[in-house]
């Protein structure tokens, strides 16, 4: 499979790539959306989620990137990291954000296998609350 550029996209996929530049305010679309338009609908849905989803709401956009980023760096995606972070610095994050937030994963990835492991029963305490 083959990125789609701009010049030889579909209408409907050039009007998604239009709104994705619109909305970000770039130049052109990032590879990741030029190798989903080989599926147009699924093109189009993703763009509406990621736009609906990382939209400020009661979480602002930038706390939203580094959740991204997170995720990204517990799923191993190369790309998703590399994008969500530029993105999460394009909306301030700092390097000392950034570490810190990877020392949290780091944490939280050890500790979650931990308990996976040991499967202790969760505290009333924190049923109340969750």
């Amino acid at each position: 499979m083959k990125p789609i550029p701009y010049e030889k996209a579909s209408p409907d996929v050039k009007a998604v790539f239009d709104d994705i530049k619109a909305t970000r305010k770039v130049a052109d679309v990032n590879n990741f959306w030029k190798m989903l338009a080989n599926e147009p609908v699924m093109l189009e849905q993703t763009w509406r989620t990621v736009k609906a989803v990382m939209a400020n709401g009661a979480l602002d956009a930038k706390l939203k990137e580094l959740i991204y980023v997170a995720v990204s760096v517990t799923n191993n995606c190369e790309y998703c990291m590399a994008s969500h972070t530029a993105a999460a610095r394009a909306k301030g994050a700092t390097d000392a954000e950034l570490n810190e937030l990877y020392a949290v994963v780091g944490l939280a990835n050890m500790t979650n296998r931990l308990a996976n492991a040991y499967k202790p029963e969760v505290d009333a305490a924190f049923r109340e609350h969750g």
